[in-house]
């Protein structure tokens, strides 16, 4: 068994190497759709979240070690865990943002309460 470990580490990493540039090129091209593309802002977001779903998925199985439990299989409990936290974070986030772009809609521009804070500090 220590034999078999230490055979498995003493190769080259290739799994890591794919992993990692397999990640650059997604986030290049996830750039590359944000700012060289005509496409509608829908669309793009659409876009930009699928890459990031396949680059999430791709960094569990390449960096993260998610097929190494001890019945062979993959982590269920805890990818269904770590993945309902990160929905809910992205969702709660742009939830708030959402709420908050249409609730701080003011006529004069600016932030709420931006009158206040200039009529304090010019000596009104």
């Amino acid at each position: 068994m220590a034999t078999k470990k230490s055979a498995e580490h003493s190769h080259f990493p290739w799994k890591h190497i794919v992993g990692f540039v397999s990640s650059i090129v997604l986030t290049l091209l996830a750039l590359w759709v944000a700012l060289y593309t005509d496409l509608s802002m829908t669309a793009i977001l659409w876009i930009i979240f699928g890459f990031a779903i396949i680059q999430a998925a791709l960094q569990l199985l390449m960096f993260m070690h998610m097929t190494e439990s001890d019945s062979g299989g993959i982590q269920v409990g805890n990818t269904l865990f770590a993945a309902f936290i990160a929905i809910a974070i992205v969702v709660g986030s742009v939830w708030i943002f959402a709420a908050h772009s249409h609730h701080g809609d003011n006529p004069k521009g600016g932030s709420p309460g931006a009158e206040h804070s200039e009529h304090m500090y010019s000596g009104h």
